[in-house]
């Protein structure tokens, strides 16, 4: 199957934003992109501006971008599963050091943990990170809770002695001892509950995301296949439209969510042939932290459709300055499920180190979920070229996503190799 090839002008495009694991409200993201594309129109020479969605349906803003000599409308449109995020969080502290434990025992008893290692450390620590704070946080709550248990159990044996003059004696021993464990136990879930609440190291947050992606050893939970036929509907009705490309952007765990939807319509023969031109675009991928996993069949079997598809193109950016993706992993081939004949994805850098200012990059390099977020901010030092990252030239210009990336080779430093040790494709 092959899509018709875009037109040299983009003038209406569909636009359709598949967030990461993120219990944010879609306006969120409205907002990020208000600020963004004023900050990057004015450093760019172009225009742009937004409006409220005049379409019924998801959240979501209109665009009326001028730029590279031509006019774009675009509607942008964020596909939510936020509530889902929501949700699988929506756990108590006992049940979630259960969650915690079965994650760690479906990366490492899996053996995916140590290939995953074998890419990239900076996801895999980010994947520690919560295990070390969380065990650490229940080490305090213990101590403190013996703490409180002497404490008080030292003070009421002085309290009584101190009237009485006299050994305590049975049943009021027994009492105290109840009361001070139940005080110690008390202070233990006390501070538990509150480290989870207030989350400012954002372990608890980490511990859910990894949760959700492990809980069926890479199979996707049945509300998550419920809520990606919704996208897929709303996808299939884009592509009906008089648009002349509908995007689809997958970031962080949006991009495996956004390969497994267009794969499912792409099987289906739900992308009609002289429709819109198809696009996705994957952003901060962190793909092979299901596809490692024994059972994330469907997900395999959707990379390798896709890599070998003419019914659309594919660009994945990623940037090594991005401690919470598989930087210039090509999921595909990684994931040891290229086929023959592979033609996607397009790897390339956003090369933060270049198309940041010093000063800009040295401020970001280490608040690593702002730097997990910076595709969708604005770039200060942009080398200028027609082929750069520039996220609201993308979404908002008059390219589409072949002819701006045409001609663009793969990053030199992209990997390839095939570290998967589980690669079949069906259960």
């Amino acid at each position: 199957m092959t899509s018709a090839a875009p037109p040299i002008v983009i003038a209406k495009r569909r636009v359709m934003y598949i967030p990461g694991y993120d219990p944010v409200p879609p306006r969120a993201y409205r907002e990020r992109y208000r600020r963004q594309s004023a900050k990057q129109a004015a450093l760019s020479g172009y225009a742009i501006e937004i409006a409220p969605r005049s379409a019924k349906g998801r959240f979501g803003w209109r665009i009326a971008a001028r730029m590279e000599e031509a006019s774009t409308d675009t509607d942008l449109e964020v596909m939510v599963w936020a509530d889902i995020v929501r949700a699988s969080m929506d756990q108590g502290v006992l049940a979630s050091y259960a969650q915690l434990a079965r994650t760690a025992w479906a990366y490492i008893g899996s053996g995916a943990l140590f290939r995953l290692m074998r890419l990239r450390k900076g996801p895999v620590i980010a994947a520690l990170y919560p295990v070390m704070v969380l065990l650490l946080q229940a080490v305090l709550a213990l101590a403190l809770g013996f703490v409180i248990y002497t404490a008080l159990l030292a003070s009421g044996f002085y309290a009584v002695q101190s009237v009485t003059h006299a050994p305590l004696a049975r049943p009021w021993d027994l009492i105290l001892l109840l009361c001070a464990g139940l005080a110690g136990l008390a202070s233990i879930g006390g501070f538990l509950r509150w480290c989870q609440r207030r989350d400012h190291l954002l372990a608890w947050y980490l511990m859910h995301d990894y949760a959700f992606s492990a809980q069926a050893q890479g199979a996707y939970p049945s509300v998550q296949e419920a809520r990606m036929a919704e996208f897929a509907d709303a996808i299939a009705d884009a592509l009906k439209s008089d648009t002349d490309e509908v995007l689809i952007i997958g970031h962080s765990s949006g991009a495996y969510i956004a390969i497994s939807v267009l794969a499912d319509l792409i099987r289906a023969g739900r992308v009609p042939v002289g429709g819109p031109a198809l696009s996705l675009l994957t952003l901060g991928h962190v793909v092979p932290m299901v596809s490692f996993l024994p059972r994330a069949h469907r997900l395999r079997a959707d990379l390798a459709c896709l890599s070998n598809s003419d019914a659309l193109t594919w660009v994945d950016v990623t940037a090594p300055g991005d401690g919470c993706s598989f930087a210039l992993c090509d999921p595909v081939s990684v994931s040891g499920v290229a086929p023959e004949g592979k033609r996607w994805p397009l790897v390339i850098s956003a090369a933060y180190s270049q198309s940041l200012r010093p000063e800009t990059w040295a401020a970001l390099r280490w608040k690593l979920f702002e730097a997990h977020f910076q595709y969708l901010n604005a770039f200060d030092n942009l080398p200028g070229r027609a082929d750069d990252y520039d996220y609201f030239r993308i979404t908002a210009g008059p390219k589409s996503l072949a002819a701006r990336f045409a001609g663009r080779a793969p990053s030199p430093a992209r990997i390839e190799r095939a570290v998967n040790r589980y690669t079949k494709l069906a259960a």
